[in-house]
């Protein structure tokens, strides 16, 4: 049924698109200034919903041609200016808008797009949001994009190792936050712990994260909120670019690197980019090299596309190919040296060799996690509005070799074929108000049988939404608010294995041996969600805003049907197939205040979760580890009610006139307690909710310098303290989670534009450190520090510890060929 709604309303909207009518040529032209009227070459003008833009000339001169008529956001920039953002008109026509920008090192309002219907001032938005920009992102070393981000108020990861993270958002993570790739859903395996964000981190031009339910945008598993990864735009119209920038890192001989061109001439674009980084294993005080945390990571992207009055058609292609080795903790109980598997039967463990430490050669047991990515963007100018119609494809190929006598043989194979589609009419703003109507969802098959090991079954799965959303300005207030219907049928297959075999095969069938691993299961999950907020812009200096939604997450695979050993995990995993949907009613209150020596939020938030899922330890009845397979313990999940509460405030201290100086401090914290149903009863043991991050904050002193010497230019120099109170508010119940231990950590950076001797910048260079003190830490999001099969060890260290003391160098060089 719902498949034939989705093909009349294709039709329906494909019958619109054909009802477009021959525009003339809309213009925008004007000049863009500085406050004394010198004009400003160079400025950047952009308008996000339309994805065009242009450079300003010599003079200070603009033109934006081929636009659709109607209202929208248009952003104008440069390079120690604040950026200017102004709602313009679009008539047929000449347009002129003159632009007049402002000398400041205080950080602007960004113009986001994540979460709302069409691109909105940031300060305007009643639901939290965050904006990332690509000065953070290159200024800052990690292992991976999720990680560059976890310092974020808010935002943390859980991980496992140096390239394996995922985004948590208060508290919450997996399913429950939703990843995007400008815009689409990132599908890739999210319930699995062992594997990252199949993205190429260098195509990354600035991240968007929503703290908050957005279902109503982008349905199920937006419960927690968004993660947009937005990829390098185009260049502005009539300009070829290019760029090649390559970093190292210390502490596990990361080298890194990718190359990209793009140009834009007459309203068609194109873009392609290639990278590659590897890194070998990395090394704590404690644990020393931590064997098998190296990686061997190649990507490219390519897109291309064409802006004209009657809106815009792009297409973007990419590839993701990560190997990965699979750290599992083991050790000689002697020595505490690592130790590996070399047959199938597993009876003794060599240790291994420090040439084995020091390579970045895989191990003969690492995972292979591939993604392959074409997407089709269209917006067309049509009636009193702009039709959207976007079209996505996916193909993830997850594989754990885990047999050491035979490395070609996959344990785990998951192969994931996605199908999204998104349809969306943007009525034109009249009379103040916004309305934006649409339907979105997706098709995915996953087969897991040409593997070997089988923690989940085959399945498929077929979601639709339709929604409705607006926003209304009363001049300084903004309501906006809208609701949505979910549904998604579900179904996976019963998989039968013989298990006589060394290695288990899928059989086609029950015979005397063979092991029912999985029934067949069908179910359709339904829900239904709202948003309504309110922004108030009391002055140019303070803002209020306030929003309640309500959140709709369907249960995935695992937590519904997974039975069997979680590959890379040491976990035995157990689901259960009598879920309900987890329900999320999320109240948020914020306040924004800005002037010129002082910049600051406080945001604050109460989530009530009904139907929460969550893993916990299985214990047999003597107290002890369930074990269903030797070496791996069991877990399964469980559901109940969950309340999830806290913040985050920010201060960045600007001394007017020392603008350069900025004096940056935050905090985050999140309390998750478990209000247990069905007659469970809460004791200290089982009162929190697992893997919740502790109460954390950064604080960072940072110059800004414009032009501090001859050759120098945008330099910076930063100092950071990041500090983690510890964390024993965890879930205790069946030794499920342990208490984690406060720490600080030290980092630093400074890095520079290089000009030549007429002032034009021929490269960027960077240098920087972190964990300059070389902290023994486990991170209370470190899946890592449960990798421990001898928690007797008379030193009193259990599991792996995060990485020591590293020191990164990044190099950076722009082409401007035209």
């Amino acid at each position: 049924m719902f498949k034939n709604i989705l093909v009349f309303i294709f039709f329906s909207f494909l019958q619109l698109a054909c009802n477009v009518t021959a525009f003339a040529t809309n213009l925008l032209k004007g000049k863009v200034k500085d406050k004394t009227g010198a004009t400003l070459p160079g400025a950047v003008i952009e308008v996000p919903d339309l994805k065009t833009g242009t450079v300003a000339d010599s003079a200070g001169n603009y033109e934006l041609d081929d636009l659709p008529k109607g209202k929208f956001i248009v952003v104008v920039s440069l390079i120690s200016y604040a950026k200017t953002t102004i709602s313009v008109t679009i008539n047929a026509g000449e347009n002129v808008q003159d632009f007049v920008l402002n000398e400041s090192a205080i950080e602007s309002k960004e113009v986001v797009i994540t979460g709302q219907s069409k691109a909105t001032e940031i300060n305007r938005s009643p639901v939290p949001i965050v904006a990332i920009s690509s000065e953070y992102l290159h200024d800052n070393i990690s292992g991976n994009v999720i990680d560059e981000i976890a310092k974020v108020p808010g935002v943390s990861a859980v991980t496992t190792g140096p390239n394996i993270s995922k985004p948590f958002i208060r508290g919450l993570g997996y399913n429950r936050v939703l990843t995007l790739y400008d815009g689409m859903r990132q599908e890739g395996q999210q319930w699995g712990d062992e594997h990252g964000i199949e993205v190429d981190e260098y195509g990354i031009d600035r991240i968007e994260v929503v703290k908050g339910p957005a279902s109503l945008i982008y349905g199920s598993d937006a419960l927690a909120g968004v993660v947009n990864l937005i990829p390098t735009p185009p260049p502005p119209d009539g300009k070829i670019a290019g760029n090649f920038s390559g970093e190292y890192q210390s502490n596990n001989n990361l080298v890194g690197g990718t190359a990209m061109m793009a140009g834009n001439e007459n309203g068609f674009y194109w873009l392609g980019r290639v990278s590659h980084k590897q890194a070998m294993d990395y090394q704590d005080p404690v644990d020393g090299k931590v064997y098998a945390t190296n990686f061997d990571e190649t990507d490219a992207n390519a897109s291309f596309g064409l802006n004209k009055k009657w809106g815009f058609s792009h297409v973007t292609v990419s590839m993701f190919n990560d190997l990965q080795a699979i750290p599992d903790g083991s050790r000689d109980s002697a020595t505490r040296q690592f130790t590996k598997q070399i047959t199938e039967v597993d009876t003794f463990r060599p240790i291994v060799s420090n040439q084995e430490l020091n390579t970045y050669k895989m191990p003969v047991l690492h995972q292979h996690v591939q993604l392959y990515r074409v997407m089709w963007d269209n917006n067309f100018n049509v009636g009193n509005g702009l039709l959207a119609v976007d079209f996505g494809f996916e193909r993830s190929i997850r594989q754990e070799f885990s047999h050491p006598e035979n490395p070609d043989i996959p344990g785990l194979d998951l192969q994931l074929n996605t199908y999204t589609y998104d349809f969306k009419y943007l009525f034109h703003a009249t009379g103040g108000w916004d309305f934006t109507v649409g339907v979105n969802g997706m098709y995915q098959d996953n087969n897991v049988t040409s593997g070997t090991d089988f923690v989940i079954p085959s399945y498929n799965q077929f979601d639709a939404g339709p929604f409705a959303v607006f926003k209304k300005n009363f001049g300084k207030m903004d309501i906006s608010g809208g609701i949505r219907y979910d549904t998604r049928t579900f179904h996976n297959d019963g998989l039968y294995v013989d298990t006589f075999q060394q290695i288990p095969q899928v059989v086609s069938g029950n015979f005397a041996g063979a092991d029912h691993q999985f029934s067949t299961y069908d179910h359709t999950f339904t829900g239904f969600t709202y948003s309504l907020g309110m922004t108030y812009i009391f002055s140019k200096y303070f803002a209020l805003k306030g929003n309640i939604a309500r959140g709709f997450r369907a249960p995935n695979i695992a937590e519904i049907s997974s039975n069997g050993v979680h590959p890379g995990t040491n976990v035995y995993q157990v689901g259960n197939p009598d879920f309900n949907p987890e329900f999320s009613l999320q109240e948020d209150l914020g306040a924004e205040f800005t002037s010129k020596h002082i910049s600051a939020t406080l945001s604050v938030f109460n989530n009530s979760i009904s139907n929460y899922i969550f893993n916990q330890k299985v214990l047999n009845s003597k107290g002890q580890d369930s074990v269903i397979v030797p070496g791996n313990e069991t877990f399964k999940f469980e559901q109940s009610d969950a309340r999830l509460y806290g913040g985050e405030a920010s201060m960045d201290i600007h001394p007017h006139p020392l603008d350069w100086l900025h004096f940056e401090n935050s905090i985050s914290l999140v309390y998750a307690l478990n209000e247990a149903k069905n007659g469970v009863k809460i004791t200290d043991s089982n009162r929190y909710l697992p893997f919740i991050p502790p109460v954390h904050g950064i604080s960072e002193l940072r110059g800004n310098f414009k032009h501090p010497a001859k050759f120098l230019i945008n330099s910076y120099a930063k100092v950071q303290l990041a500090i983690y109170a510890a964390q024993n508010r965890v879930y205790l119940t069946d030794n499920t989670e342990t208490p984690t231990p406060g720490y600080v950590l030290i980092n630093a950076g400074l890095g520079s534009d290089i000009t030549n001797h007429k002032g034009k910048a021929i490269f960027n260079i960077g240098v920087f450190g972190n964990n300059l003190a070389n902290v023994a830490y486990q991170d209370n999001m470190s899946r890592l520090k449960y990798f421990e099969e001898y928690p007797t060890d008379p030193r009193g260290h259990y599991g792996i510890y995060n990485m020591g003391r590293n020191f990164g160098l990044k190099l950076s060089v722009p082409l401007d060929v035209k």
